[in-house]
């Protein structure tokens, strides 16, 4: 994976699940999936998008590290580089829901933006519980060209 970038424009205001938002974008942006792994809790769930897709095709999640580990595979450890822009972050009780766009530089120099809301839920020991990430499939595909 080549260089990625993350440009935060939303609070910097601490919370823990906004903490481990931002530490699983630095994991991913670096190829780090082992260290991305290790941010989700024994349980953690992975539901990005939330409901069926090409990642996804029941729709239900994926769960546990080694599920987890399988949608590193499928979605991620293609891509190029990503570029994260986040431009707005809420958080209330242990969660955090992200707004922005997460911009994927495939093989043969195609690029797909992807805006959605990428809501993040810890337990007590800061560990992901959840990550769902609501984007619309249809709308992110219509955005596929070649990278400038």
């Amino acid at each position: 994976m080549t260089a990625s970038t993350i440009t935060w424009t939303a609070t910097d205001q601490e919370h823990p699940a906004r903490t481990a938002s931002r530490r699983s974008m630095d994991a991913v942006s670096r190829g780090a999936k082992e260290e991305w792994l290790a941010l989700f809790a024994e349980d953690g769930v992975v539901e990005d998008p939330v409901g069926p897709s090409m990642f996804d095709p029941d729709g239900t999640g994926h769960h546990g590290r080694d599920g987890i580990a399988a949608f590193w595979e499928m979605a991620i450890a293609g891509v190029e580089r990503f570029e994260f822009v986040m431009r707005d972050s809420f958080a209330a009780g242990n969660e955090v829901a992200n707004i922005g766009t997460i911009t994927a530089f495939l093989p043969g120099g195609t690029r797909v933006d992807t805006e959605g809301v990428f809501v993040y839920r810890v337990g007590d020991d800061g560990l992901i519980k959840s990550m769902r990430a609501f984007w619309e499939v249809d709308r992110a595909m219509a955005t596929m060209r070649q990278a400038d």
